[in-house]
């Protein structure tokens, strides 16, 4: 990303350029408290008064002239994010941007031949009468790097100043101070509703696992793939009932027994 002519007082102000300034300016805006530039393309007053105030403030730039040049020393702090604050992780962090990183619950967004499988096993469940409620499917890697890390600094695990980097998300997990580290990772833990630590290599990343709780009311009676009927009693729920399991292993649906409601292609 960058501009191709100047920007501000003065300036060129191309369209394009005028715009991809305006989008810089109100993260640094945003992220400090100010009112945001409407992005128009249009370099007006507000926008030449923004980059006035982001020279001044976040420069420290003895006589702002609010014209940004391509490869310029107010260009390249505002592409490089410089003057804005850190986004230290906690509960502000996570009611801002986890929406971001959403998990999906869709058959659709698992990845073949295994999306094919769980619609076939599925499909035997309900006609069968059972109830098949699905929480997850694929999970998105950003989240699953969060979780893994809020985790991981709450207890302890890993030091807040040494969580890798993920390309394209901002946070900071060192509050400078390791009580306030802990506090923050844990506020996200308990707002991600985690139980245990959870994985980076979760076949859920992959697309090739998915979370469902099934149930039934007395005799479940169900074709496994190759069209034999079996007869499910007790226990009636498709975490505990070893003979469902084994129903789903026909199509390709393999049950983690250490996770309720966790089944994959390989039982992982």
């Amino acid at each position: 990303m960058g501009i191709g002519a100047s920007v501000g007082k003065g300036g060129v102000n191309d369209l394009a350029d005028v715009l991809v300034v305006q989008h810089l300016l109100n993260a640094w805006l945003g992220a400090t408290g100010q009112s945001l530039l409407p992005t128009s393309g249009s370099c007006g007053t507000l926008t030449i008064a923004a980059i006035t105030a982001y020279q001044g403030k976040a420069l420290s730039m003895p006589k702002p002239n609010g014209l940004i040049t391509p490869g310029g020393k107010t260009w390249t702090a505002l592409a490089a994010g410089q003057g804005i604050p850190p986004l230290l992780s906690g509960a502000a962090w996570w009611n801002a941007n986890q929406a971001r990183s959403p998990n999906s619950a869709a058959v659709a967004d698992l990845v073949q031949p295994f999306r094919g499988n769980v619609t076939a096993f599925l499909k035997a469940m309900k006609d069968a009468g059972a109830s098949v409620t699905i929480s997850a499917t694929r999970r998105n890697a950003t989240r699953a790097h969060l979780m893994h890390y809020s985790w991981c600094v709450a207890n302890g695990a890993v030091a807040p100043n040494k969580v890798p980097a993920l390309p394209g998300l901002r946070i900071q997990w060192d509050h400078g101070d390791l009580a306030r580290s802990r506090k923050g990772a844990q506020e996200m833990v308990d707002l991600f509703q985690i139980a245990f630590e959870p994985s980076l290599t979760s076949r859920h990343i992959e697309g090739r696992a998915i979370d469902m709780t099934i149930g039934w009311n007395g005799t479940l009676k169900i074709q496994d793939k190759a069209g034999k009927t079996r007869k499910l009693d007790a226990p009636r729920t498709g975490d505990a009932n070893r003979d469902l399991h084994a129903v789903g292993a026909t199509y390709g649906v393999i049950k983690l027994l250490s996770d309720p409601p966790h089944w994959s292609d390989d039982g992982r």
